[in-house]
């Protein structure tokens, strides 16, 4: 069975929703932020799908293919991965090496995992499908780039009311920018 790993950008106070400015994904501000790159790369690598919601790809789609300059190597990531958009709405992609999920995204996701000799299945953004997801129990591990930074507003990866028993840390780095990655799974 596939591992569905959920990775987010998160800051210290739990929002994975970006509405300031504490996240650059091509990593273009003042810290250092190649380690932080060479991780997402060493992810990237035992990887083979890119999951997300509709908004998430929608949002990816209209930015990440136009980087002609990308020296992160996020483009070029993306542009190859196989790319599993959850959606009831959208119809044609319009971006290569994706696939629409139209029905029940609890089954759709399932069946992923199920699929013999693939590769971790990502899942980022997509705050919704990520709520799913952990409520029905799909997750398996989670990847938490936690920022040095409160926002103090957002939405969280773990809904309000929502409770999972016991985590188990599976691993941590620190990062020269102060972010620290955070592994855990369920135990």
């Amino acid at each position: 069975m596939r591992t569905l790993a959920i990775t987010e950008n998160i800051t210290v106070d739990g929002s994975i929703e970006m509405l300031t400015d504490w996240f650059d994904p091509q990593a273009d501000g003042d810290a250092d932020m190649t380690d932080v790159l060479e991780e997402s790369h060493r992810q990237d690598s035992r990887a083979d799908a890119l999951l997300v919601g509709r908004q998430t790809f929608e949002d990816f789609r209209g930015y990440w293919p136009n980087q002609a300059d990308d020296t992160t190597g996020i483009t070029a990531y993306l542009n190859q991965v196989q790319k599993y958009v959850v959606s009831t709405t959208l119809t044609d992609p319009m971006w290569d090496n994706s696939t629409v999920l139209a029905g029940d995204p609890v089954e759709e996701v399932r069946a992923l995992k199920a699929q013999e000799g693939g590769k971790d299945i990502v899942l980022t953004g997509s705050i919704r499908l990520a709520h799913t997801l952990i409520g029905a129990g799909l997750v398996d591990e989670y990847r938490l780039f936690v920022y040095p930074v409160v926002q103090g507003r957002g939405r969280r990866l773990f809904p309000d009311g929502f409770e999972i028993p016991r985590l188990r840390l599976a691993d941590t780095k620190t990062f020269r920018s102060g972010i620290i990655l955070t592994r855990y799974v369920p135990a």
